[in-house]
């Protein structure tokens, strides 16, 4: 039986991923990581490019005490040192931001990894790498807030779905990412997606703790209608399920 620490439990039973900035426009960081979490957020990660690290640290801080109410996980983007500053629970690294053994080295030992992918080559090499514990394949719609990459569409959600089947315990859990919302969801989800990753439609919704928890729900729904999740879940709570 696979064992897992209490964070990989947590990634691993985890469907719905935000990544948002830090609400300096709105001024509503506090409330709106509340918000997001209530309705459902399991990750939370701060993003916003070329921040100054101590406000980004602050709001790092503002997005954790929200996640530790609701079980939740705030993640830094990018950057290991300022991970290591923040004792942080999750970092999120892209193609260009080094490798995860480089960056394991500035985190606690229960820390979690994840890498950005954007084609079945990165895919293989996020799934081959021992010190990532998650990937993101994306974009898969064209989305604002990567504007310099080409959406990769459904076929890269499949690929990954092949590689690394949502229902086994031992494959490496992956959010399907760029561009997801309530119209196109379904889509991904037939794709064999399992997990997302979004930012506009709650970060842009009038009400952001309405939007998150009707994705929440439509995810949930998703996973109690496969069949093969169900011995998943089990497995990913602690529980020992069939040999295998």
């Amino acid at each position: 039986m696979t064992v897992l620490t209490g964070l990989q439990a947590r990634l691993r039973l985890a469907r719905l991923y935000l990544c948002t900035d830090a609400r300096t426009a709105q001024g509503d960081l506090a409330d709106f990581c509340e918000a997001a979490f209530a309705g459902g957020v399991d990750v939370l990660q701060i993003r916003q490019k070329e921040m100054d690290p101590e406000a980004e640290l602050l709001a790092l801080r503002i997005a954790r005490r929200a996640a530790e109410r609701h079980q939740g996980i705030a993640c830094v983007n990018d950057s290991p040192a300022l991970a290591e500053r923040f004792s942080a629970d999750m970092l999120h690294l892209g193609q260009t931001d080094g490798s995860s053994r480089a960056a394991r080295r500035h985190l606690h030992p229960w820390a979690l990894i994840g890498r950005s992918t954007h084609s079945p080559r990165q895919t293989d090499g996020a799934i081959a790498d021992q010190h990532a514990d998650y990937f993101c394949a994306g974009p898969v719609y064209a989305t604002s807030t990567k504007p310099d990459y080409e959406p990769v569409g459904l076929d890269l959600i499949h690929y990954a779905a092949e590689a690394a089947p949502p229902s086994q315990l031992t494959a490496k859990p992956w959010f399907a990412i760029g561009g997801i919302d309530l119209d196109n969801l379904d889509q991904v989800l037939g794709a064999g997606a399992r997990r997302v990753c979004v930012v506009r439609v709650i970060t842009q919704a009038p009400d952001p703790e309405a939007a998150a928890r009707e994705l929440s729900t439509r995810l949930r729904h998703a996973w109690r209608a496969d069949p093969s999740m169900e011995q998943y879940v089990l497995a990913a709570a602690g529980y020992p399920g069939p040999s295998r």
